[in-house]
């Protein structure tokens, strides 16, 4: 089976901070951060960003569309 590495970019000026996209993450790699964003949100953000295999899980349950998912193939 081939490994695939992920990265997640949030759009943290419209994250509203709904802890979705941290629950939804198998391999908990995101996590809400300590600062907060213009709307005054603590945002998602990536904490262990080596750990993640792009699945696209966060991306799906995030109601505002704020998270990207990018993976590519390992090799």
């Amino acid at each position: 089976m081939a490994k695939f590495i992920g990265t997640v970019v949030v759009d943290k000026d419209r994250c509203k901070g709904c802890n979705l996209c941290v629950v939804a993450c198998p391999l908990k790699v995101l996590e809400l951060s300590v600062g907060v964003n213009v709307k005054g949100y603590h945002y998602a953000e990536m904490k262990s960003p080596d750990s993640c295999i792009g699945c696209g899980s966060c991306g799906v349950v995030c109601p505002d569309a704020v998270l990207s998912v990018y993976r590519v193939k390992a090799e």
